[in-house]
């Protein structure tokens, strides 16, 4: 697992954010859902974070910009994410699923992610014609 904290572009706004791989699923807070397409859900889901369970009601669609590539995700609302190891609040933590998918790398012991395999584009599958 690894762990790497740094800003996030969300529209106008920077926003503290932890990459964490350990966690499966990316989260925002109320406060950064605000600006963003929200959605109810039907039934409140338990989410155990940061040792104390969370109930999540509502989930958004996430644009945001990570070193200059935009990165888009549904992510679920939390009212509070919690503090890193220094005591600052997250106020996103971005999970595994969305790191997969858009190619970001860890450096932890750099505190740093590496964009390079941030996909240029999208091929789902490929038909090949046999002869």
């Amino acid at each position: 697992m690894g762990r790497v904290r740094q800003y996030i572009e969300v529209g106008d706004n920077k926003h503290w954010a932890l990459f964490d791989s350990g966690a499966r699923n990316t989260y925002v807070t109320k406060e950064v859902a605000a600006n963003l397409p929200r959605f109810q859900l039907d039934t409140p889901n338990p989410v155990a974070l940061g040792g104390k369970v969370h109930y999540v009601n509502e989930d958004c669609r996430l644009v945001c910009k990570i070193k200059g590539c935009e990165i888009r995700a549904n992510v679920l609302v939390l009212d509070s994410i919690g503090e890193d190891d220094d005591g600052k609040p997250v106020e996103v933590l971005i999970g595994a699923i969305t790191m997969q998918n858009w190619g970001i790398a860890l450096f932890p012991e750099k505190e740093d992610v590496d964009m390079s395999n941030y996909p240029k584009e999208f091929v789902e599958f490929l038909t090949v014609k046999t002869q």
